[in-house]
C-alpha cells in the first residue's frame, strides 16, 4: 500500500464514520497499521497502530486524534437535507473511483439519501439501476454487468452536473 492509499483509506474512514456509518476499532486499528507500514507520520499514529483487543476501546479517540494530526476533519453539514446530498456525492465519488461496488453503493444512495431526499431527479438514474438490481436474476435478459455499468455512468453524470450546478435544497 502506498501512503496515498493508507491516506485515502483513513480519509474513508473518517467520513463513514462522520455520516454515522458504524466502523469497527479494529478496522481503524488495520488503517493505521496500514498508514504507519506505508511511512504515513503522525504522533498519535503508532499509537493506535499499537493497540490491542483489550485496548480497542481507546480506538475511536486516538483515530480522532490521528485524522487531526493529518488535518482532515471532516464534519457533514448540519442541515440535513445538506448532508444526505454530501453523503450521495460522497458515495457516487466512491463507485466512481472503484473503491465500492457499484451494486453496493447504488443501494446505498437508494436508502441512505435518494429516500431521504425524496426522490430527486438528480438521484433517479442510479435509484432505477438500484432497484433494478435489487429485484435481477439471471433469468432477465439484461446482464447485472450492464446494470452495473449504467451505475457506473450515471454517478459520473451526478458528479459532472454536480461542478456545474448544484442541486436545490
Amino acid at each position: 500500500m502506498t501512503k496515498d492509499e493508507a491516506v485515502r483509506q483513513l480519509k474513508m474512514l473518517a467520513r463513514s464514520r462522520a455520516f454515522g456509518r458504524p466502523v469497527g476499532s479494529d478496522r481503524l486499528i488495520a488503517a493505521a497499521l496500514d498508514a504507519l507500514l506505508a511511512d504515513v507520520d503522525t504522533p498519535s499514529l503508532p499509537l493506535l497502530a499499537g493497540l490491542g483487543r483489550r485496548e480497542e476501546p481507546e480506538a475511536p479517540e486516538l483515530f480522532d486524534q490521528v485524522m487531526d494530526e493529518l488535518g482532515f476533519v471532516f464534519e457533514p453539514p448540519a442541515d440535513p437535507t445538506a448532508a444526505r446530498w454530501e453523503l450521495a456525492y460522497w458515495l457516487a465519488e466512491q463507485i466512481a473511483d472503484g473503491s465500492l461496488d457499484p451494486a453496493t453503493g447504488a443501494d446505498m444512495i437508494w436508502t441512505e439519501a435518494a429516500s431521504e431526499l425524496r426522490y430527486p431527479p438528480e438521484l433517479e438514474p442510479i435509484v432505477s439501476c438500484a432497484i433494478a438490481l435489487d429485484d435481477w436474476n439471471e433469468n432477465w435478459s439484461t446482464p447485472w454487468e450492464e446494470i452495473t455499468s449504467d451505475v457506473v455512468l450515471a454517478v459520473h453524470e451526478l458528479l459532472r452536473n454536480r461542478a456545474s450546478s448544484a442541486p436545490r435544497h
